[in-house]
C-alpha cells in the first residue's frame, strides 16, 4: 500500500512530485482557508491513515494537537513556508513528530525587500502624493507630512532604523539599509554579539528602540513571549512622527492597539503584511484609514518576469522542492533536512529510523 500524504494546502501541483514517486496523495478541503469556520473534525476525518502532512500556511484551521494525536502513524508535518505558527510544534514534538520548513531564500528575501519597500514609501509619503495627484492636486499638497528627516544633501541622514529582530529578514533588512547613511538599531535578546557587528547596527533595548526610531521594523517569529509584544504601552513609547511596519507575523502587534494609535495620531502611520485575522475582516478599520497605512497581502510577492523565463507556477519552487524530498526521506527512515523542532528528534528516531514505507 502506498503511503498516505494529505496536502492541507497546495503549492500549485507539487505534490505530483511525491505522486510520481510512489505516494497516495490526498487534497485538503479549500474551505479550511476561510476564517470562522469549524473544519477540525473533517480535517481528522481526511487525515486518517496519513503518514505525512504537507501544505503552505493555513491558520483558519490549524494542525492542532488534536489532529495530531489522531494520526499515529504521523512521520512528518511539513511547511513550504519559513512560519509553522499554525502547527502546535510542543505536542508534535511530544509525540515524535517532526515539523519541516522551508526558509529559502525566496521566502524571506522577498519579506525583507517588501519591509524596505514599505519603509521608503512611508518616509516620502507615496501613498499622500499617489492619493493628491488623483484627486487633481500637485506638487506642494503632495509634499506635505512626506519625510521625517532632514533635507540636506547627506540623503536620508538623520534617520533612525529599528530592527526587532535580527535573524535572517532583520539580518537583511540591515544589510539592504546600511549603504543609505541611516542610523540603526536593532534589539534580540537570542543575537549573538557578532551579528549585530556583522551587519554594523547598533544592539538595544527593546524600549530604546521606540524612543529613538523613526521607522520600527518587526520581523520575529510569533510565540507566546512575542505575541502582542508591540501593543499600547510599547506604541506610546514611539515618536508621534514614526511608522510602525509588520511584516512578521500579525499576532506580534496588538492590532486594536495600533488601530487606536493610528486614530489618535500617537503615530504617524503603519505598513503592514500581517494581521490578526488572515484574510483581513471586510469590516476592518484599517481598511479604511487612508493614507496612514499601507497594506499589503501576507506574503512577500516575488520579482514579476514575463517571457520565455516565467516560472510555469508556484508549484516549481525551491520551497516546493524542500518539501518533497524532506516527506521522502521521512517516508525512508531517514531524517530530513530542515527540521524546526529538533527536539523531537531523539523519539522521532526511536519510532521511525531506517523504517522505509516504500520496501515491500
Amino acid at each position: 500500500m502506498a503511503p498516505k500524504v494529505l496536502v492541507f494546502a497546495p503549492t500549485g501541483d507539487s505534490h505530483k512530485f511525491l505522486e510520481q514517486n510512489g505516494c497516495e496523495v490526498q487534497l485538503g478541503n479549500p474551505q479550511w482557508h476561510v476564517p470562522g469556520g469549524d473544519y477540525e473534525a473533517e480535517y481528522i476525518s481526511m487525515a486518517k491513515g496519513a503518514v505525512a502532512l504537507a501544505g503552505s500556511s493555513m491558520r483558519a484551521t490549524p494542525t492542532s494537537r488534536r489532529v495530531l494525536q489522531a494520526l499515529p502513524d504521523l512521520r512528518i508535518v511539513a511547511k513550504a513556508t519559513v512560519g509553522v505558527d499554525d502547527i502546535d510544534i510542543e505536542a508534535a514534538s511530544e509525540l515524535g513528530v517532526l515539523v519541516t520548513h522551508a526558509p529559502v531564500e525566496s521566502n524571506w528575501g522577498n519579506i525583507a525587500e517588501t519591509t524596505v519597500m514599505f519603509m521608503l514609501s512611508l518616509l516620502k509619503g507615496q501613498m499622500i502624493q499617489d492619493t493628491t495627484i488623483k484627486e487633481g492636486g500637485w506638487w506642494t499638497e503632495g509634499r506635505q507630512g512626506a519625510y521625517v528627516g532632514s533635507r540636506n544633501s547627506d540623503g536620508y541622514k538623520g534617520i533612525t532604523l529599528g530592527i526587532v529582530g535580527l535573524g535572517r529578514i532583520g539580518g537583511r533588512v540591515a544589510h539592504l539599509m546600511r549603504p543609505w547613511n541611516i542610523n540603526i538599531l536593532a534589539s534580540d535578546p537570542y543575537i549573538p554579539e557578532y551579528r549585530f557587528l556583522e551587519f554594523g547596527v547598533q544592539p538595544v533595548d527593546l524600549e530604546t528602540l521606540l524612543r529613538e526610531s523613526d521607522v520600527v521594523t518587526i520581523h520575529v517569529v510569533l510565540n507566546k513571549e512575542t505575541k502582542h509584544m508591540i501593543s499600547a504601552r510599547q506604541i506610546e513609547m514611539m515618536k508621534p512622527t514614526s511608522y510602525l511596519i509588520n511584516t512578521a507575523r500579525g499576532g506580534a502587534v496588538n492590532e486594536l492597539d495600533l488601530i487606536n494609535a493610528l486614530e489618535k495620531g500617537t503615530i504617524a502611520g503603519a505598513a503592514l503584511n500581517a494581521y490578526e485575522e488572515e484574510p483581513l475582516p471586510p469590516e476592518s478599520p484599517l481598511r479604511f484609514m487612508g493614507n496612514k497605512v499601507i497594506m499589503r497581502p501576507h506574503g512577500g510577492s516575488p520579482l514579476r518576469t514575463t517571457g520565455p523565463e516565467a516560472p510555469a507556477g508556484r508549484g516549481a519552487g525551491q520551497n516546493s522542492q524542500w518539501v518533497n524530498n524532506d516527506i521522502l526521506k521521512a517516508l525512508k527512515g531517514e531524517t530530513p533536512e530542515h527540521v524546526f523542532n529538533a527536539e523531537a528528534l531523539p523519539l522521532w528516531l526511536e519510532r521511525f529510523k531506517g523504517k522505509d514505507l516504500f520496501v515491500h
